[in-house]
């Protein structure tokens, strides 16, 4: 028994196949396309510098850490951040800074000047912030003696 073009059904399997193969390499090349094009930021433009002072700024660290924790708290309700320092450098002069670093968007990025009242806190409006991941970091000085302490926080609205 002969089979003729006349008898054989007609498949769309191998359309099909050829077809799904097409979709998938044109869904790949899009994918390594926008991925070339993708603008990517450095969470810090001066990288390469800011790794070179590292040890000094883990003895910084181990200074705040023996002086006391400087804590970092976001108050939802009032929409500020509260920064207090230890209790060990009451009666001292104090100078710094507290910077508002996001680390999605350097460009949020915000620098205040560290400003504790007696009770060594200080209050920071956080209510023109992005909501999202922040972190606090606050720079400040005794004396010649620099302290550093870093505290990531979430902003939210109530």
């Amino acid at each position: 028994m002969k089979t003729t073009a006349e008898n054989t059904p007609f498949t769309l399997w191998p359309y099909a196949v050829v077809a799904v193969m097409a979709l998938f390499m044109g869904y790949i090349a899009m994918f390594v396309y926008r991925a070339m094009h993708l603008e990517v930021d450095l969470v810090s433009t001066d990288y390469y510098e800011r790794e070179i002072r590292y040890q000094d700024h883990i003895n910084m660290v181990g200074r705040t850490k023996a002086a006391g924790d400087v804590a970092v708290a976001f108050d939802r309700a009032g929409q500020r951040i509260l920064v207090q320092l230890p209790e060990s450098f009451k009666g001292q002069a104090i100078h710094g800074k507290i910077i508002l670093f996001r680390p999605s968007d350097n460009a949020l990025d915000q620098e205040l000047p560290l400003q504790v009242g007696r009770d060594l806190s200080q209050m920071v409006d956080a209510a023109a912030l992005e909501k999202g991941r922040w972190k606090v970091r606050v720079h400040f000085a005794v004396g010649d003696v620099a302290y550093f302490a870093e505290q990531a926080i979430q902003v939210t609205r109530p």
